[in-house]
């Protein structure tokens, strides 16, 4: 399979919450534990952006926007299975050539191992790292 298979779309009425509940919630380290019911919030108050392989869900990507000046970008993964393929970065040539997200001044993101997925797109590391805070609990997720 190739990128060119790959058919992206916004219509969240499309997206396999069940897959991507799954997979943030046990597989990576950012959303490991979510409830489900965060992930529905989450999704509800976001651009969000499916991948689809023969129909079946495989990729995904979330902007928290106000689609006029800023987003941020998080959540964003592609099914083991299928990496390897160019389905990252035809995901994030769709999402960026998105209307919603034309002439916004930022988009952010943070990443611990995939800047060489943004790269490609424009992403660098802060010009100004020492601007920016963060009010952070990475244990959010977990259980007593």
């Amino acid at each position: 399979m190739q990128a060119a298979e790959l058919t992206i779309s916004s219509d969240k009425a499309n997206l396999d919450i069940e897959m991507i509940h799954a997979f943030l919630s046990r597989q990576t380290a950012w959303a490991k534990g979510m409830p489900r019911d965060t992930l529905e919030r989450a999704i509800a108050g976001s651009l969000c952006f499916g991948g689809y392989v023969g129909g079946r869900q495989i990729a995904f990507a979330r902007l928290i926007t106000d689609e006029a000046t800023f987003a941020y970008l998080c959540d964003v993964f592609v099914l083991p299975d299928y990496r390897g393929k160019g389905y990252a970065s035809a995901l994030m040539k769709h999402v960026f050539a998105s209307p919603s997200l034309t002439g916004l001044r930022r988009i952010v993101l943070v990443t611990t191992d995939a800047h060489h997925v943004y790269r490609p797109h424009g992403f660098r590391e802060l010009a100004n790292p020492e601007r920016y805070m963060e009010l952070h609990n990475p244990d959010v997720y977990k259980t007593a």
